[in-house]
């Protein structure tokens, strides 16, 4: 990569440089390799997690065969909070 700098403008050819640098992804490499990544999370791509829980849930329900609690949206456990004391004095 190279930048040549007019007029001994040092800030237009840092700005160039920069530009450059964004379209060839050399700071986005330079993120990824800032910190070690296992194998296992490099697989599941940039962002390092597995699939949303729709997706996970839509798998379950097609692997199963009928729909369960969790496919409906909400936890699997319904039940109320008790009510909340009040405090005594």
């Amino acid at each position: 990569m190279q930048v040549f700098v007019r007029d001994n403008n040092v800030d237009q050819a840092l700005r160039a440089l920069k530009k450059k640098m964004q379209r060839e992804g050399v700071f986005r490499e330079m993120k990824l390799r800032k910190h070690y990544e296992k194998p296992g999370k490099e697989s599941l791509g940039e962002g390092g997690s597995g699939p949303s829980r729709p997706q996970t849930r839509a798998q379950k329900v097609a692997t199963r065969g009928f729909a369960t609690d969790e496919a409906s949206g909400g936890p699997r456990d319904r039940r109320e909070r008790p009510p909340a004391r009040s405090p005594r004095f």
